[in-house]
């Protein structure tokens, strides 16, 4: 076997197995291995024109032996413990300065102490886009040495989605920066896609529409400011029809939302960032709830069904309040990012991550392009403040209020929309509430309180 690959993989399930054909259709030598051998082969067969850059091995041995040096391989294997236990069978067969990448939807606390061993080098890369993505141009965050990204970056940038030529691929930071940016990519992904389903329900329980309608309704609004990956895939998703029954896909598919973990991951670490993102938890929380079925039935069954057919709120009023619930779950995000700049020193490029999240990720959408350049025009601002989403949302938080209104008046939840809502309203709040906590705080525990004329640890009548 000859040691020309320049590059290997290991672990070809769907979205391994799409990376690796992304990675030779751009004119890179790939040596794979898989651990069930069978499907090693079945990938390498079924490879048409590129088989003659795809080397399958049938062994770690044979997978490192037919690699150029220094050698550089991606790990395509569940996050967590398969990630160490990969990287204890190969380091022994590795040479000092070899490269592992982890593009796995790895937690980046993990692939933090992985970059920090000793045990050679290592990068820890977040790839978005599903399995098309992978396929055709996914976008990619890196994490790690900039010395190592340099090493492979040539072909992370021929496999990474373009934006008008540009390609969303970019190295984030050290450590686990690349991982982090895509939990948070993943976090407003869930965010995003529970608000599109808060109006899907509108639409269908709220207006009585059909599927197709519905359909309609998406398809006219990715034409639009709404424009994205996400808008247009559930008007598809509304059009479609079950092969088995003839009937609409949404009817037969069971109310009961699955999660990977990575927007669990987002509302955790934000608690530890002090980075609120209302709308990323309340999603979570969604999923979460979806799962209880038979409760939900239950409790339906204590206090009836939500009214149907009651709204009279217009399509451009929905249509508004996504913009506006959208522009604030981005908000969230961007500062959940930034608040990992202040606490561990990365210097994430916020402008950056707008501009590689255009193409190949799942939140793609033309807004990111204007989010880019008020990051830009107006570093370290919070998004909702930039000139332009201040406009976007003066224009259109009165729509997003009075749909979280109408749909709370009825019972029917939009738990998402709500949370962006009122992390609108706490944000544009100067004067809060949270006196009253101080005194009650101070009250039973005695743990002072600021005076307004700035004197700290002061104390209320009841100390004595």
């Amino acid at each position: 076997m000859s040691d020309t690959s320049r590059i290997g993989l290991i672990g070809l399930g769907t979205m391994g197995a799409a990376l690796a054909s992304n990675i030779a259709e751009k004119g890179f030598d790939i040596a794979v291995f898989n651990r069930t051998t069978q499907v090693t082969h079945d990938f390498a067969a079924g490879a048409g024109d590129l088989a003659p850059r795809i080397t399958p091995t049938e062994t770690l041995e044979e997978l490192v032996a037919a690699l150029a040096t220094p050698r550089a391989i991606i790990l395509m294997v569940p996050a967590g413990a398969a990630v160490d236990d990969q990287i204890d069978a190969l380091r022994p067969l590795l040479d000092d300065g070899d490269l592992i990448i982890d593009c796995g939807n790895a937690n980046f606390h993990d692939t933090d102490r992985r970059v920090a061993d000793d045990r050679g080098p290592f990068l820890g890369v977040g790839v978005s886009g599903g399995e098309e993505g992978a396929r055709h141009g996914p976008s990619i965050m890196g994490g790690g040495d900039p010395a190592h990204w340099a090493r492979v970056e040539d072909i992370m940038l021929a496999i990474a989605a373009k934006h008008q030529g540009d390609p969303c691929a970019a190295l984030m930071g050290p450590g686990g920066a690349g991982h982090f940016v895509k939990m948070v990519h993943n976090g407003i992904e869930y965010a995003d896609m529970q608000m599109i389903a808060e109006v899907y329900g509108i639409l269908r329980d709220g207006h009585g529409m059909g599927p197709d309608a519905i359909g309609d309704v998406f398809d006219a609004w990715n034409r639009g400011p709404l424009e994205s990956y996400l808008i247009e895939i559930s008007g598809k998703v509304a059009h479609a029809r079950d092969v088995a029954t003839g009937e609409p896909l949404l009817s037969v598919i069971v109310d009961a939302a699955g999660q990977k973990g990575t927007g669990r991951w987002t509302a955790i670490e934000s608690q530890h960032r002090l980075a609120p993102v209302p709308a990323i938890e309340a999603a979570v929380v969604a999923r979460n709830l979806s799962a209880r079925r038979d409760e939900r039935a239950a409790t339906e069954d204590v206090f009836g069904p939500a009214p149907q057919a009651f709204y009279t709120l217009d399509h451009a009023t929905l249509e508004r309040a996504l913009i506006a619930g959208k522009v604030l779950c981005y908000a969230q995000g961007f500062e959940m990012l930034s608040a990992a700049t202040r606490d561990f020193g990365w210097d994430l490029p916020m402008s950056r991550i707008a501009q590689i999240w255009r193409q190949g990720c799942i939140i793609r959408s033309t807004m990111l392009d204007d989010m880019a350049a008020a990051l830009d025009a107006q570093p370290g601002t919070n998004l909702m403040r930039t000139e332009t989403f201040s406009a976007i949302l003066k224009d259109n938080h009165d729509a997003l209020r009075r749909v979280v209104a109408e749909a709370t008046l009825n019972g029917h939840p939009t738990p998402a929309l709500s949370s962006g809502l009122a992390y609108f309203d706490n944000m544009r709040t100067a004067r809060g509430t949270a006196n009253m906590i101080q005194a009650q705080r101070d009250f039973f525990g005695l743990h002072g309180f600021v005076h307004i004329n700035g004197e700290t640890d002061q104390h209320g009548p009841w100390a004595g």
